[in-house]
């Protein structure tokens, strides 16, 4: 009997939860290894096998800059892509932001050597335009930098008012921020393209404006925020990003997308042609129900004294 009551209390633990434990498990891993192959080209500079493990770094400088086919195929494969929200994830309200999405192109937007180009999911030039980013026009507020300076960041092209909302912030000038988490992403983000003059209206020398996605803390008037107050775009659902998390290419649990007649006239998703999969993770309007109910009564109560409750929702 002490064994039955023992497993009706033991936690579950969800497979989105377990995946996500094993993707930061697996950054901490790839962040000590990062250590030791910067500790090992620091001794061995001359070491041509030394220098061809640099993949990443290498195929970011390079990538940024590929055109034709080449481009078309590196740039589809460079996208953080979100999985659906199918349970509610431990810490949410510690670790976790929370932001609506625009409803639009997703797309990877590039400056470099005086030009600016979007490229969409399946690699495609959505547009090659002038802009005010660093590098982004033959003529800008700041001097075109060498070919060494280049701005990578990923935004959502929102058409009714054309206008490029960014999501997140991968490189800045030649600096790349992939294995940086997302706070200091976020933080980058904001910091540095209100030093630029890519917010401000279009002109001859910056073709698109450019708008910072508004970013919430995972808590009751966060989620409301996001998911019901009215904002200055169309919004296709809300996405949760991991605090913790690295840019990650390829789809990740440590970034969810929901989706529900609420909040996105746009319930089923696309693959990078365009296409709808033969298989969809249906949304349940009820769980986001719950979650909003339960951030507005722990905003009232704190921490929750229920260990029942607790273990239900993973608080």
């Amino acid at each position: 009997m002490a064994e039955l009551r023992h497993r009706a209390h033991k936690k579950v633990i969800s497979d989105q939860q377990r995946r996500r434990d094993v993707a930061l498990d697996r950054q901490k891993q790839q962040r000590r290894d990062l250590q030791l192959h910067f500790r090992q080209l620091a001794t061995a500079l001359e070491d041509q096998r030394v220098v061809e493990e640099e993949e990443h770094e290498w195929g970011l400088a390079e990538g940024a800059r590929l055109q034709g086919k080449d481009a078309k195929k590196w740039f589809s494969g460079q996208f953080m892509l979100p999985e659906w929200l199918i349970d509610i994830p431990l810490g949410l309200k510690s670790d976790w932001y929370v932001m609506a999405r625009p409803a639009g192109k997703r797309c990877i937007v590039v400056s470099s050597r005086g030009t600016t180009v979007s490229r969409l999911r399946n690699g495609r030039v959505l547009h090659s335009f002038p802009s005010a980013l660093p590098s982004g026009a033959k003529v800008s507020s700041g001097p075109i930098q060498g070919s060494s300076s280049f701005t990578i960041l990923d935004c959502i092209f929102h058409e009714a008012d054309e206008t490029y909302y960014v999501l997140d912030i991968m490189c800045w000038r030649g600096y790349s921020l992939y294995d940086c988490n997302t706070e200091f992403r976020l933080f980058w983000r904001d910091s540095k393209i209100v030093e630029t003059d890519a917010l401000k209206p279009p002109s001859t020398h910056h073709r698109y404006r450019f708008s910072l996605l508004p970013v919430y803390e995972c808590n009751a008037k966060g989620l409301e925020a996001a998911y019901r107050e009215e904002q200055t775009f169309l919004r296709d659902g809300i996405l949760f990003y991991n605090r913790h998390a690295h840019y990650t290419v390829g789809y990740t649990p440590l970034a969810l997308l929901w989706k529900d007649s609420q909040c996105s006239q746009y319930l089923l998703d696309t693959d990078a042609k365009g296409e709808v999969p033969s298989l969809q993770q249906s949304s349940n309007s009820n769980l986001m129900a719950l979650l909003v109910r339960v951030m507005i009564l722990l905003s009232y109560w704190g921490p929750c004294q229920d260990k029942s409750l607790n273990r239900i929702l993973h608080f």
